[in-house]
């Protein structure tokens, strides 16, 4: 089994090209997609619940291997009830297919469990430009996503997922989700 570990692609380099790939998109491929080009092809896909960041800025996609002709991406949900993980199934499978993946074998593994510091740092960014503060292991955030001060309150330990909670800003009045560390 050819292996891909999960944090070993480089963050923000150029995505080598795909060993041979002239099958028009949708289509079945001639030859296996380099790893790296499958690792971009999945850091395209947004999370459902937080659109702003990909399933990899969430650190959930563990790994990805070529077994003879199959590709096996392993996935760990951000907890086992998430009710995303079929929407990020679907969402996995089918732009795997769109590129030309036929033979694919997603594999759930829920240990060991996912935790935030799972989360890549443009994930991090992207959430806060997104509104939300990202999680930090003090237990709250460091600043409002919105105007940066560090004057804020949380409101409720839940926010508008299990993963959030919500606070406000005492500075420019906004509430905002703090995500969760985990």
């Amino acid at each position: 089994m050819v292996r891909s570990a999960p944090h070993s692609r480089p963050a923000a380099a150029p995505v080598p090209g795909v060993v041979r790939d002239t099958a028009p998109r949708g289509a079945a491929l001639a030859e296996k997609p380099a790893l790296e080009t499958v690792w971009a092809w999945l850091s395209a896909i947004p999370d459902p619940e937080i659109p702003a960041i990909s399933l990899t800025d969430l650190g959930i996609i563990r790994d990805v291997a070529w077994d003879g002709d199959t590709l096996v991406v392993t996935i760990t949900p951000t907890y086992s009830g998430c009710p995303a993980t079929s929407i990020i199934n679907l969402d996995i499978e089918m732009a795997l297919r769109d590129h030309g993946i036929e033979n694919l074998n997603l594999k759930r593994q829920l240990s060991p469990p996912w935790t935030t510091d799972w989360m890549s740092d443009t994930g991090r960014a992207k959430l806060e430009s997104y509104g939300i503060a990202p999680p930090r292991p003090a237990g709250g955030p460091q600043h409002c996503p919105h105007c940066k001060s560090t004057a804020v309150e949380r409101i409720s330990q839940f926010g508008s997922t299990p993963c959030k909670a919500q606070w406000r800003c005492t500075e420019c009045r906004e509430p905002f989700d703090y995500f969760k560390c985990i």
